[in-house]
C-alpha cells in the first residue's frame, strides 16, 4: 500500500519540495503575507524558621535559572528569512551544516539513517503520515528514532498547509504529532511546510504546538538534471549557496541514498561539521 501512495505521488513530491530558499520566499509572498534552571537545591533545615523562609522575587529567579539551564546547550537558532542556522555565540565553530531528509520514511530513509548514525552525523528526518498507515512504514520509523534522529513532521498528506483551515491544521499537522509520539515516544519538535510555504494560520498553530518551522537554505535532488548520484553529490558540495549554517534539503529517493556518502565525504573534505537538531533553539518564531 505504502508503496502504491508512493508512487502515485511521486511527480508532486518532487517538485513539492525542490524550491531554494529564494524560490521559496517569492512563491510564499504570492500564497500568502508571511508572518508579520536548574532547579535550585531545598534549604538545608535550621532551627530558625525565619532561615527557611523565601524571599520575596525567590520563585521568579527560579523561573529565570531553569529557563536557562534549558537554553544553555543551545548553539543555533533558525534564521527566518532563508531557514539557516545562526550560531548564538561569537568565536564558536560556525563551519557546519544541517543535514535534513524530507517524505520519510518512504524507501530509502531507514538506509540513510543507517550510514548517517554509522558516520556520526547527526539530522532531522521530516516525516509524512501516509508512510505511517502500514505497520512497515510504523517499524521504519521507529527504527530511524531509535538510531537517535531528530524526526519532524512534514504533513499527514503533504498539501499546502496555507490553504487549511483550523480544523484541516490540526487534522494534518496535529494528528501527525499524535502519531509520532505514539510510535517514538516524543513529540516532533521541527515543523517544515511542503513547498516551503506557511501562514499566518499555520503558523499561530505551530506556536500552540510548541513547534519550529523551518524552510531550507538549498537542494536540488528533485531536479531531474540531479536525480543521479554523480551529479547531485557534486551540486550539493559545490553549490555556490554553500555556507556555514545551510539548511541541506535532501530527500528519501533512491540517487539521493547512493550519493550521501560523497556528500558528507565532499563536506568533510571542505572542513564543514555537521550541526545536531538538539543544539537548535525551538519555536524561536
Amino acid at each position: 500500500m505504502r508503496r502504491i501512495i508512493a508512487a502515485i505521488g511521486m511527480s508532486l513530491l518532487l517538485s513539492a519540495c525542490g524550491l531554494n530558499a529564494e524560490e521559496t520566499a517569492s512563491k510564499a509572498e504570492e500564497a500568502v503575507d508571511t508572518e508579520s534552571a536548574e532547579k535550585t537545591e531545598a534549604p538545608e533545615e535550621s532551627d530558625t524558621p525565619q532561615e527557611n523562609e523565601e524571599e520575596p522575587g525567590d520563585e521568579q529567579e527560579d523561573t529565570s535559572n531553569k529557563k536557562e539551564v534549558e537554553t544553555e546547550d543551545k548553539l543555533y537558532e533558525v534564521n527566518k528569512n532563508d531557514s539557516s542556522l545562526d550560531a548564538l555565540k561569537e568565536g564558536m565553530d560556525e563551519q557546519k551544516v544541517l543535514i535534513t531528509i524530507d517524505d520519510a520514511p518512504d524507501a530509502h530513509s531507514v538506509e540513510m539513517a543507517e550510514f548517517l548514525s554509522k558516520q556520526s552525523i547527526p539530522a532531522i528526518f521530516f516525516v509524512n503520515g501516509h508512510f505511517l498507515q502500514s505497520e512497515e512504514g510504523r517499524k521504519d520509523l521507529k527504527k530511524i528514532a531509535d538510531m537517535g534522529f531528530e524526526i519532524g513532521n512534514h504533513t499527514m498528506n503533504h498539501v499546502d498547509v496555507s490553504e487549511l483551515s483550523r480544523q484541516e491544521l490540526e487534522e494534518e499537522i496535529g494528528e501527525l504529532n499524535d502519531i509520532i509520539e505514539k510510535i517514538t515516544g516524543e513529540p516532533p519538535s521541527f515543523f517544515r511546510a511542503p513547498f516551503g510555504i506557511n501562514s499566518d494560520a499555520s503558523k499561530a498553530f505551530l506556536e500552540e504546538e510548541e513547534m519550529t518551522w523551518m524552510n531550507w537554505t538549498y537542494g536540488y535532488d528533485w531536479e531531474a538534471e540531479y536525480q543521479n548520484a554523480e551529479d547531485l553529490a557534486d551540486i550539493m558540495v559545490h553549490t555556490e549557496l554553500l555556507r556555514s549554517g545551510a539548511n541541506l534539503l535532501m530527500h528519501d529517493r533512491e540517487w539521493t541514498k547512493e550519493a550521501l556518502p560523497d556528500i558528507v565525504d565532499g563536506f568533510k573534505e571542505k572542513g564543514y561539521g555537521f550541526i545536531d537538531p538538539d543544539h537548535i533553539v525551538q519555536n524561536n518564531h
